[in-house]
């Protein structure tokens, strides 16, 4: 940390024992640490010294660390700000940063992070002390999100939800099928100034090549077989809102000059007319294709590509949220409980080390739809590891790929023809199981085309 010119920092917490750590984990020449017990005293003290940092807790009293980091902007707002926590909500994360917070961090890493966050902080401090005041200030928001979990991979992307919402750059969130990119979407809607109006949704994916020009477009009468009436499109609905396009990877070339006009100038034309209609669409879209790879082999422009990937916000798979695993798991056992009226489930131990075992190829989805299987097959309402069906639930084959081989052969008749069959089928079967039966999403995870995959579904039945 830099000497001159001196610095102050600003601690605030309630835990004395953290205060006296804190001081010292930061000591350095140059620097000047205050410190404060409660939000009120932070608060004025803020308001009668120059403090360059305050590195506060969220559990404040008389109130919260969020409320003192909006008079903290509103009586200084120079003055850099950290929140800090036990265990930082996805809300909280959001929240804070959209209301100017640097940083918010677990108290479980400051030890390894504080210090560098803090000389960040102040090279920032220092950098505008050379380039003059700082101007930006962001509107305070309010609102909730249903995005559950408190690891650090899901922490960053919160931080970055924070970060964006306030803009109407447009967002490509990407990730694996099942990680929740609709929430994501959902969640920067709900902390925009668009939040006002209802964030429409379309999959364009689901909707057949003919007809999805019509349903982000609108159509004259007339213009089409079956156009009875005019129609607007999801453009003209999402005026002044916010527009999620699910699956933009399966947009056909047609629809992409459409929507990079869009993007462009905010212009577009209905089916069937040459009259220009005028929106204004804040626009998300989501994939779990690899668009650059899909730009460079030619199926989507690349000047759309660009368009959309303002920001991009790359969702981790379920896989890379260990600590999250829990909490979502008896987040759905509340949510089945309440759906159907009846007891909660609990979770063993030993159940949760079973589902913390598990790849989790269909993400978040795939718990849920374990966690309801499991319930609905429950014979108390205490589920041990043999009561959560994952797949098939494990089968105990001796510990032996040839005790494996064996059970297969036993299973499938016993030619090794058959046993081929059966292992592709309960692949198939699985695969299409952890997908809700969604055919595309199957054929991309099993590497095959949808035609091929339908080819042998058919043969499985007609065997």
């Amino acid at each position: 940390m830099s000497k001159e010119p001196e610095h102050h920092l600003l601690l605030v917490d309630q835990d004395l024992d953290y205060l006296d750590w804190a001081t010292k984990h930061l000591s350095a020449e140059g620097l000047k640490i205050l410190r404060c017990d409660s939000a009120d005293k932070a608060s004025q003290v803020v308001k009668k010294a120059p403090i360059d940092v305050v590195i506060c807790d969220i559990k404040l009293d008389p109130f919260d660390g969020v409320e003192l980091l909006q008079l903290i902007r509103a009586s200084s707002p120079e003055t850099i700000t950290i929140l800090t926590a036990v265990s930082p909500t996805t809300s909280q994360i959001i929240e804070a940063t959209q209301k100017g917070a640097l940083d918010v961090l677990r108290k479980e890493s400051l030890a390894f992070e504080l210090r560098q966050v803090v000389e960040a902080a102040l090279q920032t401090v220092d950098q505008r002390r050379e380039i003059g005041p700082l101007s930006d200030q962001r509107p305070g928001l309010t609102g909730k999100t249903m995005i559950i979990g408190v690891s650090r991979p899901l922490q960053d992307v919160m931080k970055v939800v924070g970060r964006v919402a306030h803009s109407d750059a447009p967002v490509l969130v990407t990730g694996e099928s099942g990680t929740g990119k609709e929430l994501i979407a959902r969640s920067i809607h709900a902390y925009s100034p668009r939040r006002k109006k209802e964030m429409l949704v379309i999959n364009c994916g689901a909707i057949p090549e003919n007809l999805l020009e019509s349903e982000l477009f609108g159509h004259e009468k007339g213009s089409f077989t079956g156009a009875i009436a005019r129609r607007t499109g999801r453009f003209e609905d999402s005026h002044e809102s916010t527009l999620f396009l699910d699956e933009i990877g399966d947009l056909p070339p047609s629809v992409q000059v459409k929507l990079l006009r869009v993007l462009q100038d905010g212009t577009f034309s209905r089916v069937g007319s040459n009259e220009v209609q005028k929106t204004d669409v804040r626009i998300v879209t989501a994939t779990n294709k690899n668009l650059a790879q899909e730009v460079s082999e030619g199926r989507f422009r690349e000047d759309l590509y660009y368009r959309l990937n303002v920001v991009e916000i790359e969702l981790p798979p379920l896989r890379d949220r260990q600590e999250d695993i829990a909490i979502l798991a008896e987040f759905f056992l509340d949510q089945i409980a309440r759906r159907n009226g009846t007891a909660r489930m609990r979770l063993t131990g030993e159940a949760i080390e079973h589902l913390q075992g598990h790849r989790w190829p269909g993400n978040v989805r795939e718990l849920e739809n374990t966690m309801a299987r499991a319930c609905a097959l429950a014979l108390n309402d205490i589920l041990l590891p043999e009561d959560i069906p994952i797949g098939r639930g494990p089968v105990n084959v001796g510990g032996t790929l040839k005790d494996a081989l064996a059970l297969i052969l036993e299973l499938s008749e016993g030619t090794e023809q058959n046993a081929v069959d059966f292992v592709r089928g309960e692949l198939i079967r699985h695969t299409l199981e952890q997908c809700n039966h969604d055919l595309k999403e199957a054929s991309h995870l099993l590497g095959m085309s949808q035609a091929n995959l339908k080819k042998l579904l058919s043969t499985a039945k007609n065997a």
